[in-house]
């Protein structure tokens, strides 16, 4: 239980920290949590998931493989960003440090949650700290583009709701085993209809073209630390909850229905997001339509539900954190050292700060998916199912492949080699280069080794009953 209510417990600890220890408590808090994960994974049996029954009937938890998987990669991400800001006044900030806690808390419910009503209690409880993060440490001049954030999570948590209410209330069952051996093809109509608002819900947090208008001016204008939360793990809810509930639970009529609905839209979004990023100038707004397009890939491949392809789909999430993490950190610094990210304004960076030109490029390549890479293996694999499942969308995706290498060498080739522009630049300190070193060693390991990986969370796929 500690493994779920230790962030809970450092967030309410937090309030009490003079502001002169809280970034130290900061990082030791997040520590804490992933030593005691990484700990606690060791012992753990994939084929024994950890039940836990706090006596309550509408929340309870359940830690498979593919939640376990998640959990770790929940406490990896706070610990990055907590150490990649170690050197910066925002988690100097108690309001900071104990949102970013609970926040963190309310992840871990998702991804252990065993009841759908607790899933969406927490999928609420994960969008009061992020808002209030965005409102208090955001750079938003006009508060039009927050609202617009607020309005779209506020629809989906809408839709969410009364599907949660119609599924409980058709098949009179709210954990997880039970919804899965009810009969929701005996619904009709009604199944697609549930099934439709959860992904409405999740539409709009992957987000889905054309659910995305609230992406790229949140992630621009948001502290760079509240835009890796949201990129690198807070969007993942919605990939996670469409894997691990929503495909097995409705599986039969609804997602026939669905099926390529969803794949179209993660295809538009693919070659949109790819070509508007290509055509942006600041370096944050190009890394959300980015990120765009890569979510859509992995939403088009998990609609095929194929086991294999749900196992790749997992390493390119993990894949997709560790880019998201990295280039933000990068885009971060560049604003934080000029006081701008326009590529207009950059330039020569890598003759005043070698390191950062390195580590930036590693990233780069990373982001490139290149061979002994975890995007590689991903990419590859879920481009190969989608083809499978019919040659024009598979040719449509692989556009993410040349897309991309565009946009990312212009976005890394524009502020390092540029015309001079740039005279003066702070090099990487320690933090921020540990965090690079241990993203690009991540990306490298999970690329030589996926099976690491695939093999821990194929019991969670293959098996769903637990």
């Amino acid at each position: 239980m500690a493994l779920i209510l230790l962030p809970l417990i450092f967030s309410l600890i937090a309030w009490w920290i003079p502001s002169n220890f809280t970034r130290i408590f900061g990082l030791i808090s997040t520590i804490s949590t992933l030593t005691l994960s990484a700990v606690t994974v060791c012992y753990f049996k994939s084929n024994e998931p950890i039940l836990i029954d706090l006596g309550l009937r509408f929340v309870r938890f359940s830690i498979d493989s593919l939640g376990f998987t998640m959990m770790l990669l929940t406490n990896a991400v706070f610990f990055l960003v907590f150490l990649s800001n170690f050197k910066r006044e925002l988690v100097h900030d108690i309001r900071f440090t104990a949102l970013a806690l609970l926040m963190q808390f309310g992840l871990l419910g998702i991804f252990t949650t065993n009841t759908i009503l607790g899933f969406y209690l927490f999928w609420e409880l994960t969008l009061l700290p992020i808002f209030l993060i965005l409102y208090w440490f955001g750079n938003f001049e006009k508060p039009r583009a927050i609202l617009q954030f607020f309005l779209y999570t506020l629809l989906g948590s809408l839709a969410m709701l009364l599907a949660v209410i119609g599924l409980m209330h058709a098949t009179n069952q709210q954990t997880y085993e039970g919804l899965l051996s009810a009969d929701l093809n005996a619904l009709g109509n009604t199944s697609t209809l549930l099934m439709g608002g959860f992904l409405l819900a999740f539409a709009v947090k992957i987000p889905l073209f054309p659910f995305h208008t609230w992406q790229a001016e949140t992630y621009t204008k948001a502290p760079v630390a509240g835009t890796m939360l949201l990129s690198a793990i807070m969007l993942k809810m919605a990939l996670f909850g469409l894997l691990k509930w929503v495909l097995p639970i409705f599986n039969g009529i609804a997602t026939d229905f669905w099926r390529w609905p969803v794949i179209v839209l993660g295809l538009i979004g693919i070659i949109y997001g790819a070509i508007i990023a290509i055509r942006q100038n600041n370096l944050k707004t190009l890394f959300a339509y980015a990120s765009l397009s890569h979510l859509g890939l992995i939403a088009a491949a998990l609609m095929l539900q194929n086991g294999e392809t749900n196992q790749i789909a997992v390493v390119q999430i993990v894949n997709h954190s560790i880019v998201s993490i990295g280039l933000f950190l990068a885009a971060g610094i560049i604003e934080h050292r000029i006081g701008t990210a326009e590529l207009t304004g950059l330039g020569g960076i890598a003759k005043v700060a070698p390191r950062f030109a390195f580590w930036f490029g590693v990233l780069t390549f990373v982001s490139l998916s290149v061979p002994f890479t975890a995007g590689f293996i991903g990419e590859f694999f879920l481009i190969k199912d989608l083809f499978a499942a019919h040659n024009l969308t598979g040719i449509l995706a692989s556009a993410t492949l040349i897309l991309g290498a565009v946009y990312m060498l212009k976005a890394y080739q524009a502020p390092m080699f540029g015309p001079t522009k740039v005279t003066s630049f702070e090099d990487l300190h320690w933090s921020e280069i540990t965090v690079f070193a241990i993203l690009s060693i991540a990306a490298i390991y999970l690329g030589l080794s996926p099976q690491c990986l695939t093999d821990f969370v194929a019991h969670s796929l293959s098996q769903p009953t637990l």
